[in-house]
């Protein structure tokens, strides 16, 4: 586990060069998709980063598409992403009419809870990802919190989406792993929910993505008196955010090896969201096919000029390089998997 991410980037590696052998788009493309309608559908509000990549690719990708299909979003909250996984796999038509934007949970859930899923994340065919961004936990400083080292030491109320969402599964694994004395709270709807209950003053902490944090609240980060100042107290990746120096990475402060393996499980969020999938069961021709308009969409000057305008970033990962990653994720030893649902949710 503490080689993890140099395995995922020797397995990304050797898919990267299986790609000169994807079909490239045909006139049968063009035929299926003249004059229809795809539809994106994302597992939070429509407020968040999910739901503003789903909009920004909605605007851009139909046009890199054989055809040029209509694309339009659908926002399925709840769960943590949890209800719109199961929904795809089990509901989604498999025609190529429907894309799925994953939660960046999607594998952890299917390891740590596998009563709850209802898919295989193996099985979904990964167009390419976005962006790869850090987990972190921010804190109100009205919470009196100033660093790591306070977390450990006070109970700081945390607002969640969800059982399933890294607002649950990073405190609770800083829980387990760290004795820190997070108190997740949930049922908040989406990103922007939760960070609306720390304005409120009803939760001191959340944890999300840097990218999610630095896009919606990032005056709270700056050196104005924004009512909600907040602190960065810890990051949770592998490799650590440009502009978080000084910020403790939680695999650095692990003291042994199995507590490594756990953060560094978890940190396998940061390459998985943002990007989207056909569902379980379409004919593999269709995703393959539509790998190409998604590289070309990452390169479309357009798209990138709207990610700027949105303070959001592309820093994006090949369909064959998360598809590695996902499969390499779902080999970790079950021993592994025990101890970190263990950490997590104490069983």
């Amino acid at each position: 586990m503490t080689k993890l991410r140099s395995t995922i980037t020797a397995c990304a590696a050797a898919a990267l060069a299986s790609m000169a052998t994807m079909p490239a788009h045909s006139a049968d493309m063009a035929e299926m998709y003249k004059g229809k309608t795809i539809k994106i559908l994302f597992g939070f509000s429509v407020g968040g980063t999910y739901g503003q990549y789903s909009l920004m690719m909605s605007e851009y990708l139909g046009k890199h598409i054989p055809g040029n299909p209509n694309i339009i979003i659908q926002s399925m909250p709840g769960a943590g992403g949890l209800k719109a996984s199961n929904y795809a796999s089990t509901v989604m038509p498999k025609d190529g009419s429907h894309l799925f934007m994953p939660p960046d949970s999607i594998v952890i859930n299917q390891l740590l809870r596998p009563k709850a899923v209802r898919y295989d994340a193996t099985k979904f065919t990964w167009l390419g990802n976005a962006i790869e961004s850090n987990s972190v936990i921010a804190i109100t400083k009205r919470s009196g919190v100033k660093s790591w080292d306070d977390v450990l030491k006070r109970e700081v109320i945390m607002a969640s989406t969800g059982k399933g969402s890294q607002t649950n599964l990073v405190p609770m694994m800083l829980n387990g792993v760290f004795g820190a004395k997070f108190k997740v709270v949930m049922g908040y709807k989406g990103s922007r929910g939760s960070t609306h209950a720390m304005e409120l003053g009803e939760a001191q902490g959340v944890s999300l993505t840097w990218l999610t944090l630095k896009k919606n609240r990032g005056n709270w980060f700056d050196d104005s008196n924004h009512p909600t100042k907040a602190i960065p107290v810890i990051q949770v990746g592998f490799t650590p955010e440009p502009d978080l120096k000084g910020v403790p990475m939680a695999n650095e402060i692990a003291k042994t090896d199995e507590d490594r393996q756990i953060v560094n499980f978890i940190a396998t969020l940061g390459p998985i969201g943002r990007g989207l999938t056909t569902p379980p069961g379409t004919p593999k021709e269709i995703p393959m096919a539509l790998r190409k308009s998604f590289d070309a969409l990452m390169t479309d000057k357009d798209f990138i000029a709207s990610t700027v305008k949105r303070k959001l970033k592309i820093q994006p990962k090949s369909g064959a390089e998360v598809q590695a990653i996902v499969a390499d994720i779902m080999k970790i030893k079950p021993a592994t998997v025990a101890r970190a649902r263990k950490a997590i949710f104490g069983k």
